[in-house]
Formats: C-alpha cells, sequence, structure tokens
C-alpha cells in the first residue's frame, strides 16, 4: 500500500508512519506533507501513485479541506484530526473514516480495513 501523509506536527506523522507499517509492513510512506500548497503541488504530480491519504485538518497554512478544493482528490482519504465539527465537511469528500487524536494504533486498524 502506498500511502501520502499530510500531517504537520512531526510526532503525529510518526505515530503514523509506525502504525501503518504495524498494521503492513510493506507500506510505503511516499511523502509527509505539512502545508496546504505543498499537498496540492504534490498531488497534482503525483495522486495516481497512491492508494491511500492520511490528512490532518488544520495544516500549517489552512485547512486541509482547501486542497480539495484545488485538487479533485480520486483516492481515499482517512482524516486524522484533533477537532470534531469539520467530521460532516470531511465526509462530503472522498472520505473513509474521520479519527479523533490522540490516533489509536486499534482506530487506525479499523479504517484501514474498511478500506
Amino acid at each position: 500500500m502506498k500511502v501520502l501523509i499530510i500531517e504537520d506536527e512531526a510526532p503525529a506523522a510518526k505515530k503514523l508512519s509506525r502504525y501503518l507499517h504495524q498494521y503492513n509492513a510493506q507500506t510505503q510512506v511516499l511523502a509527509r506533507l505539512e502545508s496546504v500548497s505543498a499537498a496540492v503541488d504534490w498531488l497534482l504530480a503525483s495522486q495516481a501513485q497512491l492508494d491511500l491519504i492520511l490528512m490532518d485538518i488544520h495544516l500549517s497554512d489552512g485547512l486541509a479541506l482547501e486542497i480539495m478544493q484545488q485538487v479533485k482528490i480520486t483516492k481515499p482519504v482517512i482524516f486524522t484530526t484533533a477537532y470534531d465539527e469539520y467530521a460532516i465537511d470531511a465526509f462530503k469528500l472522498n472520505s473513509i473514516s474521520y479519527l479523533l487524536k490522540p490516533i489509536t494504533y486499534s482506530a487506525l486498524s479499523e479504517a484501514l480495513q474498511k478500506l
């Protein structure tokens, strides 16, 4: 499985990577991006390579939902955030799960099984 992590907090991104590899040792994290602008640029160039996107809502330069306004996301998304108020907006997109921080291995595993 090839995954993109869009997360501006390094510890949270490392934890997600660790959980992904625990779930499936062959998982490849293709990139970790910290901002809306970096995510837009990367997705425009490389989205076809992906199987899954893990995306925080609050990023260093805005809300991740702004990414969806600039790029048509065609891959499944698991949102990982500390904010529950964006859940309805997230499910209107290509979201398969909305995980509230702190993310547990169990919660991520359930979302990955759903995928």
